[in-house]
């Protein structure tokens, strides 16, 4: 049996909260305590997550449209609110992984008792690697969200160009069927006239 919009607004919305909790528990909960490549397999899994969230509040903004607008308003606000719940979440998942890689530049220096000093060259070299390999993740992630914008748009173009050549054909059927109704009305008119002519 087919949901209503607003069925499937508060199950999409169900699904959300359910998802938010786990992410949630990652970054402020349980998962917060967790240290090192754990730490990180666990903020990998929260982006995932994070993007999941994002499709489920794309599916409440289709299905609200639905809606009947005497009732919509409710669903707008709790929709605005889901909206700014991903939005938070997302800053936080950016602070910890910000929190994260400072720790790494720095596990280091902490490791031999305290930061670098200017007689410690090896340490300073140590460092700096560190720190470079750091600039290279961070341009490797930049690279790769360029590449994920590029990609949206290319997809973006390819669904545009589709729908332009659907409407083309659509345009086009409509003129063979007003072409064929023009042939069909001459027709039943020569039948006309031949039936007189007969007749006479």
């Amino acid at each position: 049996m087919d949901q209503t919009p607003t069925q499937l607004f508060e199950s999409y919305e169900a699904d959300f909260q359910l998802l938010i909790s786990t992410i949630k528990d990652k970054l402020e909960g349980s998962g917060k305590n967790l240290q090192g490549e754990q730490r990180k397999a666990a903020l990998r899994k929260v982006e995932i997550e994070l993007d999941e969230a994002d499709d489920i509040v794309s599916q409440l903004e289709i299905e609200i449209q639905g809606i009947p607008t005497s009732i919509r308003g409710q669903y707008t606000t709790r929709l605005r609110q889901t909206k700014a719940e991903l939005t938070r979440y997302r800053k936080i998942s950016k602070d910890s992984h910000t929190q994260v890689a400072r720790t790494d530049l720095l596990g280091g220096a902490k490791g031999r008792g305290g930061a670098g000093t200017s007689d410690d060259p090896y340490g300073e070299r140590s460092d700096r690697t560190r720190l470079l390999a750091g600039t290279a993740t961070l341009e490797d992630g930049d690279r790769r969200l360029g590449d994920s914008t590029r990609i949206a748009l290319e997809t973006e173009s390819y669904g545009a160009d589709i729908l332009r050549s659907l409407r083309g054909q659509r345009e086009q059927i409509e003129n063979a069927r007003d072409t064929l109704r023009d042939a069909d009305t001459n027709v039943d008119r020569s039948h006309g006239k031949i039936s007189t002519m007969i007749r006479r």
